[in-house]
C-alpha cells in the first residue's frame, strides 16, 4: 500500500490539510464505520492532528459522531500518522475518540489508485487537493467498541484505504466509493467529482477515479472528458461519468433517511466546508460502451455498500445536523 504523510514536509509558512480514512461495510446489514486520522495547519502555525469517528446504522437513524483535536501529532516509522497513542499504518488501525475505540486490521490485493491521469497533477499548483487511494478495496477485521452498544466485530467486512491532502479544499466535490455488488462481488468503485473555483467563478465539474469490474480496471473522467452530467443532493446523486475507449457509466445514490453524518471541514485559510457523508448508501449503476469491455451493458446493485460524499461551502441549505466540533 503506497502512501506516506505530507505534512512533516511542509514549509513552516505554509498552510494545508491531509486526511488518511478508511471506510468498512457489513456484508448483510446496513452498519458502516467511516474513521479518518487528519492533518490541519495555518500558515505560520504548528500542525494539529484529529481523530475522526463516524458510525453508521440505518436502522437506528443518526450515526454515532465524535471528534478528538490533539498537538501529539507524527508520522511514525513504519506507519504514516499517530494522533496521540492512536496509529494509522500499512495494514493497520488503532485508535479512539468520545467513547468509542477500534483496533482493525486490513488487507488488500488491489494496487494504489491515483485518480488524477497525469504524475505532474500531483506537483502542480492545480488542482489544489491531491488525492489516492492506497488500497481502493479492501478486507478489514477487528473490533470497534462503541459506548450505547456492543462491540461491532468487523469479520468479512469490505471497504477502502484513502489518502488526501492539499493546500485548500475543492469549492464543491463528491465523493462516491462502492462495493458490495450482488452481480459481482469482486466489483469496486472509486470515483471523485469536483468543481474550484477561479477568478470568483465555478469551473464545470471534472471526474477522477476508476471502476473494476471482472477484475479489469477502467479509467473513469479525467481533464477534457465531455459527456459528464452531475445532479446531486444530500439525499443522493445522479451521475452519467465517461471513461477511456468509450466506457460510460451511469450511477445513481439513494441516502437511507436520517442516516448521514454531518461534518465541518476548515480551509487553512480560514474558511470553512460542510459536508454529508453516508457510508451505507444505496448504489446501482449501470455501464455501458466498448471501453467496458467484457462489463459493457451490465447493471450493478448494491443495497448499502456506497459511500457518499458531499462538501459544499458552510451555509449552503442541506438539511443535515452538523455535529457540534468545530475544524482547525
Amino acid at each position: 500500500m503506497d502512501a506516506s504523510a505530507v505534512f512533516p514536509t511542509v514549509p513552516p509558512k505554509a498552510g494545508m490539510y491531509e486526511s488518511f480514512y478508511l471506510r468498512a461495510v457489513a456484508p448483510e446489514e446496513p452498519v458502516g464505520a467511516w474513521l479518518r486520522y487528519t492533518v490541519h495547519k495555518r500558515p505560520g502555525e504548528a500542525p494539529k492532528g484529529s481523530l475522526w469517528c463516524t458510525v453508521f446504522d440505518a436502522k437506528r437513524g443518526r450515526p454515532f459522531m465524535h471528534k478528538l483535536t490533539s498537538a501529539a501529532l507524527s508520522a511514525p516509522a513504519g506507519g504514516w500518522i499517530a494522533i496521540e497513542q492512536a496509529r494509522l499504518g500499512p495494514g493497520h488501525a488503532e485508535g479512539g475518540c468520545g467513547g468509542a475505540s477500534w483496533s482493525l486490521k486490513f488487507e488488500s490485493d488491489e494496487r494504489e489508485l491515483r485518480h488524477l491521469g497525469s504524475a505532474w497533477m500531483y506537483r502542480a499548483r492545480l488542482p489544489r487537493t491531491k488525492l489516492t487511494s492506497p488500497a481502493p478495496d479492501a478486507r478489514f477485521r477487528g473490533t470497534i467498541e462503541l459506548p450505547d452498544r456492543g462491540p461491532l466485530a468487523l469479520e468479512g467486512w469490505r471497504g477502502m484505504v484513502g489518502h488526501n491532502w492539499g493546500s485548500e479544499h475543492a469549492e464543491r466535490w463528491i465523493w462516491l466509493h462502492g462495493i458490495g455488488f450482488a452481480e459481482d462481488e469482486s466489483a469496486w468503485l472509486d470515483l471523485a467529482l469536483g468543481r474550484i473555483r477561479i477568478a470568483g467563478r465555478r469551473t464545470p465539474w471534472v471526474a477522477n477515479g476508476a471502476l473494476s469490474l471482472d477484475g479489469r480496471r477502467v479509467r473513469l473522467g479525467g481533464l477534457g472528458r465531455r459527456g459528464l452530467s452531475v445532479s446531486e443532493s444530500a439525499e443522493g446523486c445522479e451521475l452519467r461519468v465517461p471513461g477511456e475507449g468509450g466506457a460510460v457509466i451511469e450511477a445513481r445514490v439513494e441516502v437511507p433517511a436520517d442516516s448521514a453524518a454531518g461534518w465541518r471541514y476548515a480551509d487553512p485559510d480560514g474558511s470553512g466546508h460542510e459536508v454529508v457523508n453516508c457510508s451505507v448508501a444505496k448504489l446501482e449503476l449501470d455501464v455501458t460502451g466498448t471501453g467496458a469491455g467484457a462489463g459493457a451493458g451490465r447493471s450493478l446493485t448494491s443495497a448499502h455498500g456506497g459511500a457518499y460524499e458531499l462538501g459544499m461551502r458552510a451555509g449552503e441549505r442541506h438539511g443535515v445536523q452538523i455535529a457540534p466540533f468545530a475544524d482547525g
